[in-house]
């Protein structure tokens, strides 16, 4: 297995869970490099694929859409294809290797890892990701009920050091630790990305989250928080290689 590369990349930072046009025109005005859409029946945040098509339809070039399915149909992907050509696509649930390439038919795509919340319950990722080498990425998420979307946290440090392969940290983001979350995680994978849904999210005046409302203050200062990571590890690596 070969060693991490320098990190000399950009963060790329993907908003999940977008159900309104406001929402989306928010993250790519904040410089979101691509936003999900969920298309899984039993989540608060899920839209049709018309409607994920109606939404895709505002992103300018270069903001990648992507579609999240869950255990989904081949007529569930073929649909949601139709409606968001461009898509990368997420596959959530419990798809195996071959299910994946099944329902991807040829189109990109990556695979979400459960990481267990109980420190105690084993996990092996690098066996994951050798079992999903065809996935564009693996996204590391917390093993919760639901599949995602929680706003739960695993512990980070329970990550090998030596994953090759390009990773996506998800589960319990926010703009309070999500710089954080990559200065930990970066240096142990080809390259990372961030996606966040609810740590974006809208609160009632009663203080309840607003699931599949984005809040506009909350996704700037993400991805805030994204460049103040990236800053803080170009200069400790550019430390490093003075030091050397």
């Amino acid at each position: 297995m070969t060693p991490p590369g320098p990190l000399d990349h950009r963060t790329r930072i993907k908003i999940c869970g977008l159900t309104r046009e406001e929402d989306l025109d928010a993250a790519v005005d904040a410089g979101a490099d691509a936003v999900g859409f969920v298309l899984w029946a039993k989540s608060p945040r899920c839209v049709s694929a018309r409607r994920a098509g109606e939404l895709s339809r505002r992103l300018p070039p270069f903001v990648t859409p992507v579609l999240l399915f869950v255990n989904a149909s081949d007529e569930e992907v073929r649909t949601g294809c139709d409606a968001v050509p461009a898509a990368l696509l997420q596959f959530h649930g419990d798809e195996t290797p071959q299910r994946c390439l099944e329902l991807a038919r040829g189109r990109p795509y990556m695979r979400a890892a459960r990481v267990p919340l109980d420190s105690s319950v084993p996990f092996d990722l690098l066996e994951f990701v050798d079992l999903h080498s065809q996935a564009r990425a693996v996204l590391v998420d917390a093993h919760v009920d639901g599949y995602g979307g929680s706003g739960k946290t695993f512990e980070w440090s329970r990550l090998p050091t030596n994953v090759d392969c390009h990773l996506v940290l998800s589960g319990g983001l926010t703009p309070a630790n999500v710089t954080d979350g990559i200065v930990q995680v970066r240096p142990r994978c080809k390259t990372l990305a961030v996606d966040v849904s609810s740590g974006v999210e809208a609160v009632s005046a009663e203080g309840a989250a607003l699931k599949g409302i984005k809040d506009a203050a909350k996704i700037h200062r993400f991805v805030a928080a994204v460049r103040a990571a990236d800053v803080l590890l170009a200069r400790s690596t550019h430390a490093l290689l003075s030091s050397t």
